[in-house]
């Protein structure tokens, strides 16, 4: 590596190296020009930066807390190569400082270079933040944003990671700070990577065997805090990203200086070795520097007319809804993301990443999708990310809806926004469904053609952060965002919600009934598709937001997952349970079983009738078969899905299967408890048919006895 510079193919980490000169009082030497940010090297640490139009960088050294630099070394023309700045500075302790820049350059607003040596700039490429390490808290010198030098260090042992295939995920979506923040959470370090670690034995008996966290790069919650109805409201969520590269220090249970980021692993080796992989919700689409009015962190004084899209007189273009939109397909930054996740991948073992906004990567730089994205490809061939799970959102807040045309190069998978639409007005008893719910449950084979995107592009969900938890769903019919502070104008307003009878919370037990079932009939029928199922934590036991469907800035109990329901609610955990363990039992319900050898199809629907789909206005009863080789090629594998999402009963009568098998009840969503705790012990459907109560599913097994 670098061998022009130091004249010999020795490891660079290897070499003894000596100043060749002094700036500021530091003796110094040209840098390793290739190794983005900082890095600690015997005897010193190496810096490097680039930027496109800067005229001259400064390295700016703070004793830590300090306001003001100690040191201020300009680096020199020995230390430029192209547009970029690589400096070793010798004598350096990583413990006793932390670091920014001041880049110089042209002012031309007009033109997006705002160019402006009296702002610190972060480190775009910095692997710890300092400055907003409490969480709720503003630092004493104002938003100063500093950079720390990581010992990258860590013990893996010899662990591995899990590469479950997709096909067999079941991934659980959790915000890292509000899983344990409550008091009823019952962990020592509650609301952090520490206290999730805590809860692992849980997520392990639910049964889910992916993960999938809510932000946790370096975010700034102290964006737009203000104070409504006596409550501090933060950005809690924390999509508005301040450094890519660095863990959020608030989410630690303790002081990591210059240790950043050790919590977290820790927390994905236990993790992975418990058998549940991580995956990561990555937020590139934008940044926490806003507009034109927002503050200089870090990109906007390196390269703003790079690293942003501009329009034609430099302003920003706010396909993100948050203020600017990240140019992600100019070759500078999406080097930068390259880099950025496999970082996260090499060092912290992750095992996919869910992008937030992710048709903004598709875009142009004047804003125009396109059609063969840079970046997206990039990141679909890309050696380093081989067995990583790529998931997209596949929509921006620009009105680009990319749902079963994302590019995909068939590596993508999408968060299936349809199924989630369809389902939702189905299960709640919405006319004119039937075919569209069909093809969702069979994998949406309209959206995602299985010779151009595999069978698990599909990422199935009913709920996720974003809306209604799976309770509130069936508790409210319109969305109670009040205390957000914008007259319950934010959020989503078309949420195919229904209340069951009364708004919000009822002593009416058979209100109560209903909305149980329909909350079971969901994730029964989530479970129940093919595509990879997606929950929303807490759903497992009924957790409210209190009918808040945009809970972006509450850190308080609407976010909080209240523990106290599971108990309350532990015959719903128990379903969730059971419907997880079903569906890893039954390789029919995912991609790639093998046909069955008794005849049937993969898949087929049925109505009242076998083989007759009722596909009328007015039918609101399904049957879906499923049927394939069990995972040894011994037995064939067959099940049956019944939803009747009408207001009274409904009798299906059953096919009869093959080789003397006879249909086993394992689930009826009317009954209590709705489960079979043992395959065998579900009792025998006689005389060829199955009643469905009203909203209400069953699911059936074709039995060799």
């Amino acid at each position: 590596m670098n061998q022009g510079i130091t004249g010999d193919a020795t490891p660079w980490y290897m070499q003894k190296l000596t100043p060749c000169e002094e700036v500021g009082g530091f003796p110094i030497r040209p840098g390793f020009f290739l190794e983005n940010g900082a890095t600690a090297i015997p005897g010193g640490v190496n810096f490097t930066v680039y930027s496109h139009g800067a005229s001259s960088v400064e390295l700016a050294l703070f004793h830590r807390g300090a306001e003001e630099p100690f040191a201020l070394l300009p680096f020199p023309d020995s230390c430029r190569m192209g547009n970029v700045y690589s400096m070793i500075v010798f004598g350096l302790q990583i413990e006793d400082f932390e670091y920014a820049y001041r880049v110089d350059g042209p002012w031309n607003p007009g033109r997006g270079l705002l160019f402006d040596r009296s702002h610190y700039l972060l480190d775009p490429y910095a692997k710890a933040v300092t400055g907003q390490s409490q969480w709720g808290t503003r630092p004493p010198y104002g938003f100063k944003y500093r950079a720390r030098v990581v010992e990258n260090d860590f013990d893996w042992e010899n662990s591995v990671q899990p590469l479950i295939p997709m096909q067999d995920l079941v991934i659980y979506e959790l915000h890292v700070r509000g899983f344990t923040r409550h008091p009823s959470s019952g962990v020592q370090y509650p609301g952090t990577f520490a206290g999730l670690a805590e809860k692992v034995p849980y997520l392990k008996e639910l049964g889910i065997n992916a993960v999938e966290l809510m932000p946790v790069f370096e975010f700034d919650e102290m964006r737009d805090d203000r104070e409504i109805g006596g409550r501090k409201l933060l950005d809690y969520w924390g999509y508005n990203p301040v450094c890519f590269f660095a863990p959020n220090t608030s989410y630690a249970s303790d002081v990591e200086h210059n240790r950043e980021g050790e919590e977290l692993k820790s927390l994905i080796h236990l993790l992975h070795s418990n058998g549940i992989e991580v995956i990561l919700d990555v937020v590139f689409n934008h940044t926490a520097e806003g507009d034109e009015r927002g503050p200089y962190i870090s990109f906007k004084g390196f390269d703003n007319q790079i690293y942003y899209l501009l329009t034609p007189d430099g302003k920003y273009y706010n396909f993100s809804g948050c203020g600017n939109t990240v140019n992600c397909n100019h070759p500078i930054v999406q080097r930068m993301i390259l880099d950025c996740l496999r970082y996260w991948v090499s060092e912290y073992r992750v095992d996919g990443f869910r992008f937030d906004l992710a048709s903004i990567l598709g875009r142009n730089e004047d804003g125009s999708p396109m059609s063969k994205p840079p970046l997206l490809q990039s990141l679909a061939f890309d050696p380093v990310l081989g067995h990583v799970k790529l998931i997209a959102e596949a929509w921006d807040a620009g009105g680009l809806y990319q749902v079963g045309s994302f590019p995909a190069w068939n590596r993508w998978s999408e968060w299936n926004g349809r199924y989630r639409d369809d389902l939702r007005r189905f299960l709640k008893g919405d006319e004119g469904l039937i075919q569209a719910v069909a093809t969702r449950i069979a994998g949406s084979q309209d959206l995602y053609d299985p010779a151009l995107r595999g069978e698990n592009a599909s990422v199935n969900f009913i709920t996720c952060h974003d809306g209604f938890t799976l309770h509130d769903l069936y508790a409210y019919s319109r969305k109670h965002n009040e205390l957000n502070g914008w007259d319950n104008t934010d959020g989503e307003n078309n949420n195919h919600s229904w209340n069951c009878g009364a708004e919000g919370p009822t002593e009416d037990a058979g209100i109560l009934r209903l909305r149980r079932r329909l909350v079971k009939n969901a994730c029964a029928v989530l479970l129940m598709s093919l595509g990879v199922p997606m929950l929303l934590s807490g759903d497992e036991f009924g957790n409210t937001q209190f009918g808040n469907n945009n809970a972006y800035c509450q850190d308080n109990e609407i976010s909080w997952l209240d523990w106290g329901l599971l108990e309350e609610n532990r015959e719903l955990f128990q379903f969730f349970q059971y419907m997880i363990r079903l569906r890893h039992a039954h390789p029919v319900l995912r991609s790639g079983a093998k046909p069955a050898g008794c005849g049937l199809p993969r898949i087929s629907f049925h109505g009242e009738e076998p083989w007759r789909l009722n596909a009328s206005p007015q039918s609101r009863t399904l049957g879906v078969l499923f049927a394939g080789r069990d995972a040894a090629d011994e037995a064939d594998d067959i099940l049956y899905l019944a939803i009747n999402a009408h207001w009274e009963s409904r009798t299906l009568r059953l096919l009869d299967l093959p080789d003397g098998r006879r249909w086993r009840k394992q689930v009826d969503t009317f009954c209590e408890p709705s489960t079979c705790a043992e395959w065998g012990e579900a009792p025998l459907v006689e005389g060829g048919s199955v009643t469905l109560e009203p909203r209400s599913v069953a699911v059936l097994l074709g039995c060799a006895q």
